[in-house]
């Protein structure tokens, strides 16, 4: 296709989602934010401010993208000009692979457009555990969430881990982390699934191939309007030490919070904090969001048993990482795959979102 038809094509395409996005909406609300944060009495809740400032630095962050990628579509025409009109290829080429940029960001945008569903704006908490392999699904379940923290600092997203339980001789038996940015519920919520990894054993000392999996979980952060009550004498709170790899003590005292809810079974944990009202009242929010969660998936399992729906559960087997024989990244839904593990592992996963956030959209509309 002739470089000014693409370039017609991509600005009929952003100017598709700059309506769906609604960027006149989106500066209202950044002034109201705006007005907020000055006002001194904001930061007297820590929480809420820290809401405030992100959701404003998110909206700012995208009105930004959106208005820069429409001048940036203007420029590259002129830069097909120049070429033209110089007969240059360098800049040609230079024009090529901006236009190619372009289309991959306003492809990205297209993506967010579908994240419209009620808790898709959310912060996310993500949790990992190490499921069937031994030592292998515990040093998986490691990767896994290095593979998350990474992709989150790629982008800038700030994250924190609330608990981290080890195995006694690598990686990690389970971990809760959040991801404290606007939109990271609707963008991870596809992760939810049985990951597997197979590779040669680096604990194995015949070197034999080794099956392993670990399972993600991904819920929304509780907002304030989303409360449960929760009956105190339904809990069972444990105190103890927190501990690090090799079961090496972080700190002298019992500051450390586990909560088991005890009608669901649900148990959540949190010792980041030195003080123990601080984890408790963090693992308290996690254990909102996962009751919060469970009521959600309750509620769609009577209406699917009212429309007399059979609707598969997304919480399977989703993804396969090879190592050996072969490298290959495979999602099992959605067919995207990569031969490139190793930078699938360093936190560049933003394609099987993507294909992910497409992929569940369909499956609602069929639903």
């Amino acid at each position: 296709m002739d470089p000014v038809e693409k370039i017609k094509e991509l600005a009929a395409t952003l100017a598709s989602v700059t309506a769906v996005l609604d960027l006149e909406a989106m500066q209202t609300q950044m002034a109201e934010l705006r007005e907020q944060s000055a006002d001194p009495e904001l930061w007297s809740d820590q929480d809420n401010a820290q809401r405030v400032t992100r959701r404003l630095s998110t909206l700012e962050s995208m009105v930004n993208k959106v208005n820069g990628i429409g001048q940036r579509l203007d420029d590259v025409g002129v830069l097909y000009e120049l070429a033209e009109a110089e007969d240059d290829p360098d800049t040609r080429a230079e024009a090529d692979r901006e236009l190619e940029q372009l289309r991959k960001e306003i492809g990205e945008l297209e993506v967010r457009t579908l994240l419209n569903g009620p808790h898709d704006e959310s912060e996310a908490i993500v949790s990992i555990n190490s499921q069937a392999g031994g030592v292998d699904a515990a040093d998986w379940a490691q990767m896994l969430q290095r593979m998350y923290l990474r992709w989150a600092e790629r982008h800038g997203y700030p994250t924190e881990v609330y608990e981290t339980s080890y195995a006694e001789e690598a990686g990690i038996k389970s971990t809760s982390f959040a991801v404290k940015t606007s939109f990271a519920y609707g963008t991870l919520r596809g992760e939810h699934g049985t990951h597997r990894l197979v590779r040669i054993s680096p604990f194995d000392n015949q070197n034999r191939r080794q099956t392993s999996f670990a399972g993600v979980d991904v819920v929304p952060m509780v907002e304030k309007s989303d409360h449960i009550e929760i009956d105190e004498s339904e809990l069972r709170v444990d105190v103890y030490r927190s501990s690090g790899p090799g079961g090496q003590g972080v700190n002298t005292t019992d500051s450390a919070v586990r909560i088991t809810h005890m009608p669901t079974g649900i148990v959540v944990s949190c010792q980041n904090e030195r003080s123990q009202l601080q984890n408790k009242a963090t693992a308290m929010t996690m254990l909102q969001a996962k009751l919060l969660a469970r009521k959600r998936q309750e509620e769609q399992a009577a209406l699917d048993e009212i429309r007399g729906d059979s609707v598969s559960s997304w919480g399977t087997q989703m993804r396969n990482y090879v190592l050996h024989p072969y490298q290959s990244v495979k999602d099992v839904r959605t067919g995207m795959e990569t031969g490139n593990p190793t930078a699938v592992l360093d936190g560049e996963i933003d394609g099987f979102i993507d294909s992910e956030i497409r992929w569940m959209r369909n499956q609602e509309k069929e639903e």
